[in-house]
């Protein structure tokens, strides 16, 4: 299943987000495919397209972030999927 992530940090915890993604990548543990991220430019945040079927996995992956992080996570079909749902 495909997650759209977005994330978001206050301005005051820039450093800190920072330097912790320098250090260790941000990147998924096992059972989460990272499909791409974007950071907003300017921003205190972005987008990760994620892919999983695990969802105790992409919570882990998340738990490693709350603490300066905020997620929204949704669920989204590709065009292939939508086109199944549509009976195309």
């Amino acid at each position: 299943m495909l997650f759209m992530i977005t994330y978001a940090f206050a301005p005051d915890a820039r450093e800190t987000v920072q330097d912790r993604f320098k250090k260790t990548g941000g990147g998924p543990g096992e059972g989460v495919k990272m499909l791409g991220r974007w950071h907003a430019v300017g921003g205190h945040g972005g987008y990760v397209l994620a892919e999983t079927s695990d969802s105790v996995a992409l919570g882990k992956w998340m738990q490693e972030w709350t603490d300066y992080l905020e997620f929204d996570i949704t669920p989204v079909n590709d065009d292939e999927s939508v086109m199944k749902v549509l009976g195309a």
